[in-house]
């Protein structure tokens, strides 16, 4: 922190090209701290950027003028205002999740030798969009573009978890609950319970309930609003692949999901 005698020159002292770059850093530090803080007056804004009080508040306004900043009637206040989102709005709309989220998937079928998916809700179903294959894979099976029942697969139940209970109900109400294996779940109640486990513990994990010889388990992908947009998995043959007893696998499997979430936009508060 700069003191009052060792404070840069106001903007208005600076000229060309060089002036005009550090406004624009400047302005982006003001939107920093209130992004950090929530709110902040002239003075705080001033003593932490080490400027003068009379740069901020020219700051300020030409923020308020972009609607960038809003300032609090009440306390006098600066916050962060509408123009943010609607910036940020534009954001999302020109991600894709699969690009993004290529990597993740590569690197997680790399470190655990097995096949990882990413999946998406799509018409009452659980389809997969992407695909990363383990050096470890028995079988080469593409299952990209494959729409999976939700209440038997490990993405299923993430992506049904996350909704809301109305939506929930209607889709299982259309689907029911058909066996695929013995080992489905078929029970609603059940099916509910195990759901509410899901939510609780940030992943679910299906043994041979889609496929006899198959487990798989899978963990949520967020969007910049916080809402579950897709489900990340790793799934192998279930004579050697136990994903709670695998050391490392589940946190780092958590960890690949809120990689991608984050380059989908979204922060955790």
């Amino acid at each position: 922190m700069a003191s009052n005698n060792e404070r840069e020159p106001d903007v208005d002292a600076e000229a060309g090209q060089h002036g005009g770059v550090q406004s624009v850093d400047r302005a982006l530090a003001v939107l920093e701290i209130l992004a950090r803080d929530g709110h902040a007056g002239v003075s705080e804004i001033a003593e932490e950027m080490g400027i003068h009080k009379s740069t901020v508040s020219r700051l300020l306004g030409s923020l308020i003028s972009r609607e960038m900043v809003h300032q609090n009637s009440e306390r006098g206040k600066y916050q962060l205002g509408f123009g943010i989102l609607r910036l940020a709005s534009s954001i999302p709309g020109r991600l894709s999740l699969v690009r993004e989220a290529g990597p993740v998937l590569e690197a997680l079928a790399e470190e655990f030798k097995e096949t990882v998916n990413l999946a998406v809700l799509r018409s009452n179903y659980a389809v997969n969009v992407d695909q990363a294959m383990g050096p470890s894979t028995l079988a080469t099976y593409d299952w990209v573009g494959n729409l999976t029942p939700l209440h038997a697969t490990s993405s299923g139940k993430v992506l049904l978890a996350a909704l809301p209970a109305e939506e929930r109900d209607r889709i299982l109400k259309e689907t029911g609950l058909p066996p695929r294996t013995p080992r489905t779940i078929t029970n609603r109640k059940e099916l509910e319970s195990q759901l509410l486990a899901v939510a609780r513990d940030g992943y679910g994990v299906v043994r041979e309930e889609f496929e006899i010889g198959l487990t798989a388990v899978a963990v949520p992908v967020y969007n910049h609003l916080g809402a579950v947009i897709g489900a990340i998995s790793i799934s192998g043959p279930a004579f050697r692949f136990d994903p709670e007893e695998t050391p490392g696998l589940i946190e780092a499997l958590k960890d690949a999901g809120l990689q991608v979430s984050a380059r989908m936009g979204y922060t955790r508060r």
